[in-house]
């Protein structure tokens, strides 16, 4: 079906309907459709490309710094139709009513910032969330700040960030949920609930912005904003997932990547971009360009003017287009000059009227914003407690020898060691938007509250990330000799991961190294704390040390998530949502690989598929979390032997707690294709469950199970084929406890795209 000069919502989504494609984004009642396109015919074609136009209100640390008289004047004569970087109440309705009291049309504006992981509550980073494995608490904590978002003014986030990440020198795997294209579909199906609530309608509901679409994360090399070489096959069954599964939630905008695609850029990339995404997937929603990406079509050398980008990014799909500038400089003179490119920008204005329209805009402009709310939401209790709730979720524990964790009542003196451990603008991560340092709840102090009475806490930095100043080791080293138990927290700051902070070497950065090998070398037991925004390649701590928690950056409430684990008043339950590899080298390395003619052996003395120089996998696989309790799974169960293409087999198994505290298990659903008509990834997750257990408690797991997420990708579309699929149940993609099978008994048609269904699940 074509995007034809003036959308046609209801056939749009009927067929998409057709297609297995049911969004949470209804079409527009017949008057607001109705109102939508009267308006676009009172239009000029000036005050169309105006609709089109996304300047910068500021930057983040100037938000509306360049809302002047001259772009109050812009605003007046409908040449905006929407501002980034601008925020609060007060400010933006005295803005929307330049807009719609000031101009021709009174059309209202749109107000868009990053919301990546909370507006003023900082949540922990998304890739933290996504550690998680609780779709729930990531839904929650969406909800939360699009409630301080909306309280502020602002109408739409550009998240969440759904690009899947299997290179962790890539600088932008924190923005999302790692590497696994099922995990990655449920983490944005939860955050575009989240975002937009129960219905762009309903109150603090706010646009929900689905990035990079399509391939960002397979940058060459994880150098950011390169290119991506990628097969059909491997772009719809691993990075489009998650795009679809946030399409299907009713995510109403999605921003386009900044790095091209076999060749074509994804701001010009029309077969990408009208083709799959408005076209096949007929989703009906607004393209945005990332920041300046269609003028930097130049630069990727398929336009030699900002006219001639104008033109490919509009014949692309792109229909808004953020900070450049081009579209409102130059697309007046590409249509002069190609007049087929009107009906594509009255494409482009119709989804962004129908996005304001969705939102209530049109009837009252001013609906979003409350400066007395303003005060009083902001990290108000509640989002406290789940701001605490998801950190607590989020920290995975990789090691823990001797059962050193939790802290024993034994240890009267704690060493805090590394310069990591005081700062708190670190958990607020990457991407702050209104977040303040003064908010964060400190670790030290929370260590001191929370442990027994009489316990010393004392802090030595040590070493900084920052810095190869190793002058501060010797202190540090006398502060773990005096003391009965060292927590050493080294790792990254913000600013060592997020846009633009590729690195080629996913060492300890700066002297924490020697610092950790120092320390280490005490024979003092000692806890690593390892705040990062991706794997970390540290075997001077990951190795040596006997206990080990991947702590991220934790948001507003890291101190109190943090001791609550470490003294035992909760159990860490978070797993791996990305391998840690054993060696930068190794980068990147995934789990769901395809098996080759030569698979890796331990044997040297053996030509297969391995680097010689370290052993075989990560160091930590994906999915791969402990706990302070151990579990069994017994009685694995499938309810048929055989299905056919449209069928369906419920996985069941019991789950039990045989350890002595309360703790959380996640349980992971694998399968695998073993003989295709193409190589099948070894394991594939399609199914998981985060399970609360009290000691000795048993509970029955139940996975429904979809023949079409056994899909394969061909040149005709996806295909269900017939034969044998192996079913795994584990405690991660390494740790398999339970194995079965069943069979598919023919060959069918696939739904688009099949690994963005998602698996129901039942607990008893």
């Amino acid at each position: 079906m074509a995007d034809g000069p003036l959308i046609d919502r209801r056939a749009l989504l009927a067929a998409g309907a057709a297609m297995g494609l049911t969004p949470a984004l209804p079409a527009l009642a017949a008057d607001q459709d109705a109102r939508v396109r009267a308006l676009l015919r009172q239009m000029t074609l000036d005050e169309k490309i105006g609709q089109t136009h996304q300047p910068a209100g500021g930057r983040q640390k100037a938000l509306n710094s360049k809302i002047d008289a001259t772009a109050l004047e812009l605003v007046r004569k409908g040449g905006v139709g929407s501002y980034l970087h601008v925020a609060g109440a007060a400010f933006l309705r005295e803005l929307q009513r330049t807009a719609v009291e000031e101009s021709r049309l009174k059309i209202p504006l749109l107000f868009a910032i990053d919301v990546v992981h909370g507006f003023r509550t900082l949540y922990p980073v998304p890739l933290a969330m996504a550690a998680t494995f609780d779709p729930e608490i990531v839904r929650a904590t969406a909800r939360m700040a699009a409630v301080e978002t909306a309280v502020s003014g602002l109408h739409w986030t550009f998240a969440p960030m759904v690009d899947i990440a299997r290179d962790p020198r890539w600088g932008r795997i924190v923005e999302g949920a790692g590497e696994d294209p099922y995990l990655g579909s449920v983490m944005a199906d939860a955050q575009v609930r989240g975002f937009q609530g129960e219905g762009l309608a309903a109150k603090d509901s706010i646009l929900a912005c689905a990035k990079h679409f399509g391939a960002y994360g397979a940058a060459a090399g994880g150098r950011d904003y390169d290119s991506a070489e990628l097969s059909d096959r491997t772009l719809n069954e691993v990075y489009l997932p998650p795009f679809y599964a946030a399409a299907k939630a009713g995510s109403s905008t999605m921003m386009t990547a900044f790095n091209d695609l076999n060749g074509a850029p994804t701001t010009a990339n029309a077969a990408l971009v009208r083709g799959v995404l408005k076209t096949r997937w007929t989703w009906p929603g607004l393209v945005v360009s990332d920041w300046n990406a269609i003028l930097e079509l130049i630069n990727h050398g398929i336009a030699e003017t900002p006219v001639q980008a104008a033109a490919l990014a509009l014949k692309a799909g792109v229909d808004m287009d953020m900070a450049s500038g081009v579209y409102a400089a130059h697309l007046k003179t590409a249509i002069a000059a190609d007049p087929s490119l009107l009906p594509l920008l009255d494409q482009a204005v119709t989804r962004i009227l129908t996005a304001k329209m969705r939102l209530g805009l049109f009837d009252d402009p001013y609906r979003f914003g409350d400066p007395e709310r303003e005060k009083t939401v902001f990290v108000g209790p509640e989002h406290r407690a789940i701001a605490r709730e998801a950190a607590r979720k989020a920290v995975v524990l990789l090691k823990n020898d001797g059962g050193l964790l939790p802290i024993a009542p034994t240890a009267r003196k704690i060493a805090v060691i590394g310069a990591l451990a005081t700062d708190n603008l670190s958990q607020l991560g990457s991407w702050k938007a209104r977040g303040q340092v003064a908010d964060v709840a400190p670790l030290l102090p929370a260590l001191k509250a929370t442990a027994p009475a009489g316990t010393e806490i004392v802090h030595v930095a040590g070493a900084s990330p920052r810095s190869d100043d190793e002058r501060g080791i010797p202190a540090a080293v006398e502060a773990a000799k005096g003391a009965d138990l060292v927590l050493l927290m080294v790792g990254e700051d913000f600013d060592h991961s997020g846009e633009s902070r590729s690195r080629s070497d996913l060492s300890l950065p700066g002297a924490q190294g020697a610092l950790a090998r120092a320390v280490l070398a005490t024979g003092k037991p000692v806890v690593v704390l390892l705040p990062s925004g991706r794997p970390l390649v540290a075997p001077e701590v990951l190795e040596k040390a006997p206990a080990v928690l991947a702590t991220w950056f934790l948001g507003v409430e890291a101190g109190p998530a943090l001791a609550e684990i470490l003294f035992g008043k909760a159990a860490p339950g978070g797993r791996l949502p990305v391998g840690f590899p054993r060696a930068t080298g190794q980068s990147p390395t995934y789990y769901a690989h395809v098996p080759t003619g030569r698979p890796a052996d331990p044997d040297l003395a053996k030509d297969t598929v391995r680097y010689h120089d370290v052993d075989i996998g990560p160091l930590f696989p994906f999915g791969h979390g402990l706990s302070y309790a151990a579990f069994a799974y017994s009685d694995l169960a499938l309810d048929r032997d055989s299905i056919a293409p449209t069928g369906a087999v419920k996985v069941s198994l019991t789950v039990a707690n045989t350890g002595a505290v309360e703790a959380d298990e996640v349980v992971q659903l694998y399968v695998r294709d073993p003989v295709a008509s193409v190589a099948r990834p070894v394991k594939e997750l399609r199914g998981f469950a985060r399970l609360t257990l009290k000691p000795g408690e048993r509970r029955r797991v139940t996975f429904t199970l979809a023949a079409a997420q056994l899909a394969i990708w061909s040149p005709d579309g996806w295909r269900i084929e017939a034969g044998r699929i192996e079913v795994m149940v584990g405690a991660s993609s390494a740790d398999i406890r339970l194995r079965g099978a069943f069979t598919i008994a023919s060959a069918g048609k696939g739904r688009d795209p099949a690994t963005a269904l998602l698996t129901p699940v039942s607990v008893a």
